[in-house]
């Protein structure tokens, strides 16, 4: 019996046991989060009747249980990394769901990114998140919420697939089946990372939902501890799973590996102010030596030299000309005018800091980090090669810094924060010249206070992942947003500290689902 079907009979059954005034609200909940567990989107009926591209379906792994599928349930919970267009959704802009929604929430609130380089009225649900003149209604935190619950929900269909099922006769190795285990728990755990973040308080799921019952317990949301606890337990797992090597499968380098579960233990205590943990996890990371910082500074970004470079440490892996599609959309969007630095970002940089021209080039109106070139070759492609890199190791010794300086080795932080420094200036301009020996002068040796240290911190962290969308929670987790992005001119208030939940979540959970305090 499939699973729908199932979930009618649970109903018409004397013994479910239901009060009837509650079965309305419980469907709600299952558009929810049911009918994301199984592939379909969450929302609009329209969407309801086409699934997500390349979505392997629960009847597809349980009456045709292969090697293949249990593979490609795994590999559907990568897409929600992906800035792939329509992943989830044909064309929703106003739903926030086109691509995920990491530039405008984190990028353009920040104030380091403008919507577009020529303003104008088009999507101005993106405009409202720059202003913080938003509410609950905005598709920005709708994209959100549905990148990620879709997310969870395939990995939870992967976990249960896995560690359920009788594999036997399958001719799947227990190597294969545990690295799969540890690249859909972190998945899960990455996932959660980011609702918590933006969210707070949130529903927690940890298996596919069979009926109305577990529907309605799970609609609920639970303490931003709990969520927390989940993520590190996740984390936890997948490094039980994964091979201590540098790619976790060497014709698929851009699967999760040890070094990207190590490093988001690492950023889960950086975010929770556990510095102690902190650097502990980092150097456990550094014990592996399998990264280092780039000789120069794009080469991390360069579409030619994706797997070949020693920095990245968690990316999705864009593609050009794949079935289902693989390319990064958000390349697409600044062939139409989007994305562009404000001013107060340019000023940011330092004279002679060849990190600005890498990220943006103003005069030609590129965003080269996004493109994965300094030629513009891919503006306005949706199928552009371009990765979407979410951790680096540049951004690694920035947390173990920022760990040092915060335990009292303002020293050690700074010598750190230079390494950074000194990268970018013995990497060459964007026209091949040479930066100047002066530029970029070093940190360490003048005796910075423990506040001026961080103050350097903050500087570097903006320069150097400018436009990687750190920006936000960065400014979040300091507890200096209000104070910044009020001096920008926006309208900031200590409630957007949280973003809202998605109304249309709550109207279908019959209220159950509360709302973050201010909206």
């Amino acid at each position: 019996m499939k699973a729908q079907d199932q979930i009618e009979s649970f109903f018409q059954s004397p013994a479910s046991n239901i009060p009837i005034q509650k079965i309305a609200v419980m469907k709600n909940i299952l558009k929810i989060f049911f009918v994301a567990s199984i592939g379909s989107m969450m929302g609009c009926e329209s969407y309801m009747e086409k699934e997500p591209i390349g979505l392997i379906t629960p009847d597809q792994i349980n009456t045709d249980l292969t090697v293949q599928s249990l593979t490609s349930s795994v590999n559907a919970t990568y897409q929600l990394l992906s800035n792939t267009l329509n992943v989830i959704g044909q064309w929703d802009w106003t739903g926030g769901r086109v691509l995920r929604n990491d530039f405008v929430v984190y990028d353009i609130a920040s104030g380091d990114m403008m919507k577009k380089w020529n303003p104008d009225g088009d999507q101005a649900w993106m405009d409202e998140v720059a202003s913080f003149n938003f509410t609950s209604i905005n598709g920005a935190f709708n994209g959100v919420w549905s990148y990620n619950y879709e997310g969870i929900s395939r990995a939870n269909l992967a976990i249960k697939s896995l560690e359920s099922q009788d594999l036997t006769g399958l001719n799947m190795s227990q190597e294969l089946k545990d690295r799969l285990l540890g690249e859909a728990y972190f998945l899960r755990a990455f996932y959660y990372f980011d609702l918590v973040n933006n969210f707070g308080d949130i529903p927690l799921l940890t298996k596919p939902l069979e009926n109305f019952s577990q529907a309605y317990e799970v609609a609920v949301r639970a303490p931003k501890a709990d969520a927390f606890a989940l993520i590190k337990a996740d984390l936890e797992k997948s490094l039980g799973f994964l091979p201590v090597r540098k790619y976790a499968n060497d014709a698929e380098p851009w699967r999760i590996s040890i070094g990207a579960v190590k490093a988001m233990q690492a950023k889960v205590a950086l975010f929770q102010q556990d510095w102690v943990a902190t650097l502990g996890f980092i150097n456990q990371l550094e014990a592996y030596g399998f990264y280092q910082l780039n000789p120069k500074y794009f080469d991390a970004f360069d579409a030619s030299k994706k797997f070949q470079e020693q920095e990245v440490i968690l990316a999705y892996d864009h593609r050009e000309a794949q079935n289902p599609g693989r390319g990064n959309g958000l390349a697409a969007l600044t062939g139409w005018g989007f994305v562009a630095p404000s001013e107060n970002f340019l000023q940011a940089f330092e004279p002679n800091d060849p990190r600005l021209a890498y990220t943006v080039e103003v005069e030609a109106r590129q965003v080269h980090k996004i493109l994965g070139s300094t030629d513009g070759a891919f503006r306005g492609n949706d199928d552009s090669p371009g990765n979407k890199i979410y951790i680096r190791y540049a951004d690694v010794l920035l947390w173990k810094a920022e760990a040092l300086i915060q335990t009292g080795d303002i020293t050690g932080g700074l010598v750190l924060i230079d390494k950074i420094r000194e990268r970018a200036r013995t990497s060459p301009q964007i026209d091949g010249s040479a930066v100047p020996a002066d530029a970029l002068p070093a940190y360490s040796g003048k005796s910075l206070t423990k506040n001026q240290a961080i103050e350097a911190l903050i500087h570097e962290r903006r320069v150097e992942l400018g436009f990687e969308s750190h920006r936000f929670n960065d400014l979040k987790r300091w507890g200096i947003a209000k104070e910044v992005l009020t001096a920008l001119g926006k309208n900031f208030q200590d409630h957007h500290y949280l973003y809202p939940v998605p109304q249309g979540e709550i109207d279908r959970s019959g209220a159950q689902i509360t709302q973050n305090p201010g909206y």
